[in-house]
């Protein structure tokens, strides 16, 4: 987990500095400021969410369909979050199954 929160953190910041310095988003650029590889930027919804988040502030978000686009994005990233949290439940049961077994 603590990987996974540097990798967020990495993406949040780069995203951040490119807004700052008033340039887009991209994939690309992200993944090189970030130190992390682009096909893990499209392959995790985590930091995909990040990104396509930091990309839709640029655009206007008051209109419907920017608001749908975010909704969407949120929507995703819930998912995303709450089968992280299934996966830890799991692995949290197992690990209670096998410490209660005698020996």
């Amino acid at each position: 987990m603590p990987a996974d929160h540097d990798e967020q953190a990495r993406v949040e910041a780069a995203c951040a500095e490119l807004a700052a310095a008033g340039q887009p988003v991209t994939f690309a650029e992200v993944a090189v400021r970030a130190r992390i590889s682009r096909t893990t930027l499209y392959r995790r919804a985590d930091l995909r969410a990040v990104i396509e988040e930091h990309r839709a502030r640029g655009r206007d978000a008051t209109t419907l369909t920017g608001l749908t686009i975010q909704i969407d994005q949120l929507r995703r990233s819930l998912e995303a979050v709450a089968a992280k949290v299934r996966r830890h439940e799991e692995t949290l049961r197992r690990l209670e199954r096998s410490h209660r077994r005698p020996g």
